[in-house]
């Protein structure tokens, strides 16, 4: 009978001891904590960014439970770089295991944070051509991650553009110089267009206050077409550029899906929702003792090209058959 007691007892302290390992285990202080920097401005409350969504969806499915396994701090910089750099320098003071940085601003100011903490940036145009590492394949240093740099994109953005509005000589582009990376990508644009012999015209905008002059400005150059960047400007503008596009009738291809979802015509560039997707992979390689430098950055693997039939109706264009037939999702 003692026997059975001391057996029980003996069970019990064992249940006792594996109980407390795993809550032990399980605390919020002792999971790893990963600093999330946005460029971006947060989103409204009752809504979410759904690349931060694919971004999480990749941690679970790789098996870190945020709150439970992994912390992650987020931060939102507003398209601010002075803010960009303050909530960097409070991510390297919680001294969080890894920053995932959005954007190259973003990864900038990280990146001028800290030397020794592991970065993972998503979004990136040019990493070499705007100095984040120095080589694709052996990164070096504490950066890694995934780029969006693909030396073809800007030319395929022109040829479908002039594909799906036949007759096209001129077109515009707007962008931001506030972005470095966009300095980089305008240089390629002009040199694509030159090669489909297109005239090109810079609609360049610094501040918000100067999207309203973008009406007359285009004018002067009387485009038949226009291709708007995808950078924290103007997603951060999203509602306003689709006004001034709506402003000018002309045709307008995007770099990103978001304002062909939200009533643009057409987009084509990588999948951001599988970009964020897979930066959770480097998180779980760097969690688990990879060295970043040792991790190559990551070009676009898939791309989805995106039409609005209604905007289409909207401008009275008739886009081809031939064209519609190589788009991934028309929006009806």
């Amino acid at each position: 009978m003692r026997v059975r007691r001391v057996a029980a007892a003996s069970i019990a302290l064992v249940a006792v001891v594996m109980a407390t390992l795993l809550a032990a285990h399980a605390q919020p202080g002792r999971a790893p904590r990963i600093g999330v920097l946005l460029y971006v401005t947060a989103p409204p409350p009752g809504q979410s960014n759904p690349y931060l969504e694919a971004f999480r969806g990749g941690l679970r499915d790789l098996g870190h439970v945020e709150g439970q396994t992994v912390l992650v701090e987020y931060r939102w910089a507003g398209g601010s770089d002075q803010r960009a750099a303050e909530l960097a320098a409070e991510l390297v003071r919680l001294g969080v295991s890894v920053i995932v940085s959005t954007g190259t601003p973003a990864t900038q100011m990280a990146s001028r944070a800290t030397t020794t903490i592991p970065i993972v940036m998503t979004a990136v145009g040019d990493p070499i051509g705007s100095g984040i590492v120095s080589n694709l394949a052996r990164p070096g240093g504490n950066v890694t991650g995934l780029s969006l740099l693909d030396a073809d994109l800007d030319a395929k953005r022109i040829e479908l553009l002039k594909e799906a509005v036949p007759g096209l000589t001129r077109i515009a582009i707007l962008w931001s110089p506030n972005d470095p990376g966009m300095m980089l990508a305008f240089g390629r644009v002009e040199v694509a267009s030159h090669a489909l012999r297109l005239a090109l015209q810079s609609l360049a905008v610094r501040e918000a206050g100067e999207l309203q002059g973008i009406v007359q400005a285009a004018a002067g150059g009387r485009p038949q077409a226009l291709l708007v960047t995808a950078q924290p400007f103007t997603i951060r503008h999203q509602a306003q550029i689709l006004g001034v596009a709506s402003s000018l009738r002309l045709p307008a291809m995007y770099t990103d899906r978001r304002f062909v979802d939200a009533g643009g015509l057409m987009a084509y560039g990588p999948s951001l929702a599988d970009v964020y997707r897979r930066a959770a992979t480097y998180v779980d390689r760097i969690l688990k003792g990879t060295r970043p430098a040792d991790l190559p950055v990551e070009q676009p693997t898939r791309f989805e090209l995106v039409v609005n039939l209604r905007a289409a109706r909207l401008l009275g264009l008739t886009i081809p058959p031939a064209f519609l037939a190589r788009v991934d999702q028309v929006i009806e």
